[in-house]
Parts: C-alpha cells; sequence; structure tokens
C-alpha cells in the first residue's frame, strides 16, 4: 500500500467512525461498540485493501495520549484513598485471571504448551482503559466505583504486560523463574513511576514558564509520548509512566494553566481523544481481517478455533467475578482500617464491578505481537479477539442497563468536613466582596468599585438562598435560566443580522461572539445544576 493510499484509508476509517458515533448516539447505543461492529463489517468488506496493524505502532500511537487523559483527570486524592481496592483489582484479579484462563486453556487444548495458555490468560486478564473510560462515561455509577473501575485500568496493564513477557519468554525458551519475574515486575513499577513523576514535573516548570495556549497543549501531548517511550527505553513501564506523569500534571493544572490555556487544552483534547478513541475500536473490529487473512479467508475455518475462543471468554468473565466478590469482603475481613473508614459495600457493588471488565487495545495489541513460531498463535489470536468482542459488545452494551436494573444510586454522600457545589459558593462569592470591600480610595475611605460590590453582595445573597432554599427554588431556577438563555440567543441573532447586513465587521461579530458563547456555555452549565445548585 503507498503512503497515499495508507492516508486515504485513515481518512475513510475516521468518516466511517464519525459516523457510526453519531448513528450510536441517535440509537441510545454505546459508541464503542458500534465503532467495533463497524470495523469488523469492514473487515470483511471486498475491495478493502490489505494492510497489517503493527501492535507496537499500536500501542505508541493510542495508548499514551489516552492513558494520559485518563490519568490527568483523575482525583489524586479519591485514587489514593481507593488503592486498596484498586491494587486488589490490578495486581490479584489479573494474576487469578491469568491463572484460570491458562488452567482451562489447557484443559480444553491439552496439546498447547502450559506457557502458551498462561501467555493467553496475560493477554486477556487486564481490563483496558480506553474500554474503560468509553462504556463508564455513559453509565451512572457512585465516584468511588468509577475511581476503582478507572484506576484499576490505568495500572493493571503493568501487571499483565509483566506476565505476558514472561509467559512468552517460557514458551519459547522453556524456563521460567519467579524470582526474575518477580525482580522484572518491581523494576517495572518503581522506574515506570518514577520517570513519570520527572516528566510530569519537568512539564509542570515548562508550563509555568509558556503563555502560549497552543504551545501547551502540544507540550501535553509531548509529554504523554515522552513519559512513555523514556520508560520504555529502560526498560521499565511506560503504561505506568503515563499515568504517573498524567497524575502529576492533573493535580497541579489548577496552579500552573491559567483560565485561557486550560480552556484551550481541554477543547483540544476532547477532539483528539475522541478521533483516537474512534480510531482504536475501528481497528480492533478491522483486525477481524487479519484473523481471517490466518485461516484462509473463510469464515468456516475459524471453527475450530470457536471452542477454546468460547471457553476462554467465559472463563476470564467468570474469574473476574469469582475473585471481586470474596476479595472485596475479604478486605474488611482482615483490615479495621479499612472497615472504619469504609462502608460495608451493598452486593450491587462487586457485581456491576465484576461485569465491568472490557478489554480492548492492549490486548489485541499483546496478540498481534506474538511471535509468527508461537505455539497455537492462531488459536490464541482468535480466543483474545473473542474475549474483546464479548466484553465490549455484551458487557458494555449491557452495563447501564443493569445498573439500571439494580437500581443502585450513583449519589454519594460526601466525607464529613466537605462541602458540596452550594455550599462552596457562597464560600468562593465572599472571598471576592471581601476583596472588593477592601478597596478603598486614599483619604476618604470610600469604595473604589461600588458597583461592583454590589454586584458581589447580590451574589452573595443569591447563592446564600441558593444553599438554604434549593429545594422550593427549583420552579424559579429553571424559568430564570430560561429567561436569560433566551436573552443571550436573541443577542446573538441581533448580532448576526448586522453582520449579513453588513454594518459590523467580521472581526467584531467573532469577539462579540465569543463573549456570547461564554455566558451562553456558562448559564447552560448553571441551568444543568439548577434543581439543586444554580444560582440566579
Amino acid at each position: 500500500m503507498t503512503p497515499v493510499a495508507l492516508f486515504e484509508l485513515i481518512l475513510a476509517l475516521l468518516g466511517a467512525a464519525l459516523l457510526l458515533s453519531l448513528a450510536a448516539g441517535r440509537l441510545g447505543f454505546p459508541p464503542a461498540a458500534a465503532l467495533v461492529l463497524g470495523g469488523m463489517a469492514l473487515a470483511v468488506a471486498p475491495g478493502l485493501p490489505a494492510f497489517d496493524l503493527d501492535p507496537d505502532l499500536i500501542m505508541v500511537l493510542f495508548l499514551p495520549p489516552l492513558l494520559l487523559e485518563s490519568a490527568y483527570f483523575t482525583v489524586w486524592r479519591d485514587f489514593r484513598a481507593s488503592l486498596g481496592a484498586i491494587l486488589s483489582l490490578s495486581l490479584g484479579a489479573v494474576l487469578f485471571t491469568t491463572l484460570v484462563v491458562g488452567l482451562v486453556a489447557h484443559a480444553v487444548v491439552p496439546a498447547l504448551p502450559w506457557a502458551a495458555c498462561f501467555a493467553l490468560g496475560a493477554i486477556v486478564s487486564p481490563p483496558d482503559a480506553v474500554a474503560a473510560k468509553a462504556v463508564l462515561a455513559r453509565v451512572a455509577l457512585p465516584r468511588r466505583m468509577v475511581t476503582v473501575l478507572e484506576g484499576e485500568s490505568l495500572v493493571n496493564d503493568a501487571s499483565g504486560l509483566v506476565l505476558y513477557r514472561f509467559a512468552v519468554a517460557a514458551a519459547l525458551t522453556g524456563s521460567f523463574s519467579v524470582w526474575a519475574a518477580a525482580g522484572s515486575f518491581a523494576w517495572l513499577a518503581v522506574a515506570g513511576v518514577a520517570v513519570g513523576l520527572a516528566c510530569g514535573l519537568a512539564v509542570n516548570a515548562l508550563v509555568r514558564r509558556l503563555h502560549d495556549a497552543n504551545a501547551v497543549a502540544v507540550l501535553s501531548f509531548l509529554a504523554s509520548y515522552a513519559a512513555y517511550l523514556a520508560a520504555e527505553e529502560v526498560h521499565a513501564s511506560g503504561v505506568l509512566a503515563v499515568v504517573a506523569c498524567g497524575l502529576m500534571m492533573g493535580g497541579r493544572e489548577h496552579e500552573t494553566f491559567d483560565a485561557h490555556v486550560r480552556r484551550h487544552a481541554v477543547s483540544v483534547w476532547e477532539f483528539v481523544v475522541f478521533v483516537l478513541e474512534a480510531l482504536v475500536f475501528v481497528l480492533i473490529g478491522l483486525a477481524l481481517r487479519g484473523v481471517l487473512a490466518r485461516s484462509g479467508g473463510d469464515l468456516g475455518a475459524l471453527a475450530t478455533g470457536l471452542p477454546l475462543a468460547v471457553i476462554v471468554t467465559v472463563a476470564c468473565v467468570t474469574a473476574r467475578l469469582l475473585w471481586v466478590f470474596p476479595a472485596v469482603y475479604l478486605r474488611r475481613t482482615l483490615s479495621a482500617r479499612v472497615r472504619a473508614q469504609e462502608p460495608r459495600p451493598d452486593p450491587r457493588v462487586p457485581l456491576i464491578i465484576g461485569w465491568a471488565g472490557m478489554r480492548g487495545v492492549v490486548t489485541l495489541a499483546a496478540a498481534l505481537a506474538l511471535p509468527v513460531d508461537f505455539p497455537g498463535r492462531d488459536a490464541i489470536l482468535v480466543a483474545a479477539f473473542a474475549v474483546i468482542l464479548f466484553t465490549v459488545l455484551i458487557q458494555g452494551t449491557t452495563l447501564g442497563p443493569l445498573i439500571r436494573w439494580l437500581r443502585l444510586d450513583p449519589r454519594q454522600s460526601l466525607p464529613e468536613g466537605h462541602l458540596d457545589a452550594a455550599m462552596a459558593r457562597v464560600v468562593m462569592n465572599e472571598a471576592g466582596l471581601g476583596a472588593l470591600q477592601r478597596l478603598v480610595a486614599p483619604g476618604s475611605g470610600a469604595l473604589q468599585h461600588p458597583r461592583l460590590v454590589e454586584e458581589y453582595r447580590r451574589r452573595v445573597r443569591a447563592s446564600s438562598r441558593d444553599r438554604d432554599e434549593r429545594g422550593a427554588l427549583a420552579a424559579e431556577k429553571t424559568e430564570h435560566f430560561a429567561a436569560a438563555l433566551l436573552a443571550v440567543r436573541s443577542g446573538r441573532s441581533a448580532l448576526i443580522a448586522l453582520h449579513r447586513e453588513n454594518r459590523i465587521h467580521s472581526s467584531v461579530l467573532r469577539a462579540l461572539e465569543g463573549e456570547i458563547d461564554l455566558e451562553e456555555l456558562h448559564l447552560k452549565r448553571l441551568a444543568g445544576e439548577a434543581p439543586a445548585h444554580g444560582a440566579v
């Protein structure tokens, strides 16, 4: 395939991903599942040019920015508070799933070497950060559950890839050392986190000296790739390096980014993440083309690998459920601190956590990266693909209905001493009012900005009233924001009419429309939370 043909194919895939995302939104179908199905349809479509998916390129191109974006918006305080549950899943569940899948695979195909069976287990054991984020973004869960599931998906690739590397080496060389595996994992984790923290500190220091929003956005993307590649260069975990870098950047963003840079960077990242996620899931579906190519292009030839694929998929899902239920309650039994700090989990919680183990790009890349002469490579690839399809298409599409059926309340009580948004808004407005009241004219002592002071007094009164009477004010707030949005939209229409009549220049239109956009977004945000938190 020529470079131009490859570029045209990428554009076609991106266009298909856009159409599939729009269709999924209209139908209320998870976009990730729709994109995978669309990729599968393209894989069997005649006339599509042949191309190979380089697993190393998939990992390097897609994984760092998607991991950084997820880690950046992870709240470190919540992550640290849930670290025990996260490690239980990212280490214990991965190891247990690898063991169960390996045993089951060997029972189904006794001719497959033990090391190859455990390599398959390591490939399918870690849930994927990209798939988890894509699915969890569309469901309503308590904040702590989201933190645990996203935190697990951020760090479990390291444990899964260590098991994978040693299983592959054992299958090819016939030797395995537990101590070597433990030492390798320790180095991967410690060195990876160290490299990521160093990259995060360096980026934060540079951002403080940059005032160009485009430069900051580019730097943030470079940071994800720099952390990943630097860690891989020293044979550490690139995944953990990117996660540590993202946590460091996200934890300091409120001090390092100004409002303009933050808004611009978030907009750029939203666009790029949408493109990368869309392409990732289309490519996952398109990987069926490679599976078919290895079977001579005959769908019927895949039947020989289906028994292993089905059994491995069932074992993979069942092993996670078997681990989660006892692990959730065992932690409470063994730790008085856990019993004191965490409420007793509802039985519905481990069921949802167990069902939310979606696999994705890491599983696909690991399966494709198996050496050509690896024992049972084609059967392993078919099984890995089946696990991805089941977890994304079945678990991903049924997770939302399952949560609604179980009637799990997504609201979470605030920790003792924490304020909600309405209370925090009062403190914020009072602080602004206090700062303005200290600005007095020398000599006379008169307020320097009385109209601004009066505006902030109005804000304090409104936010205090919202805090005290939030339930009774719901209808009034709805009417207020509807009227405010009507006024803003009428102003926009008048501004556009002036431009069409050639009474204002385009530069004036863009400048004033930017102000209107910010005001409309602000009102829509307040209107969205108006029943509980909106300020009039």
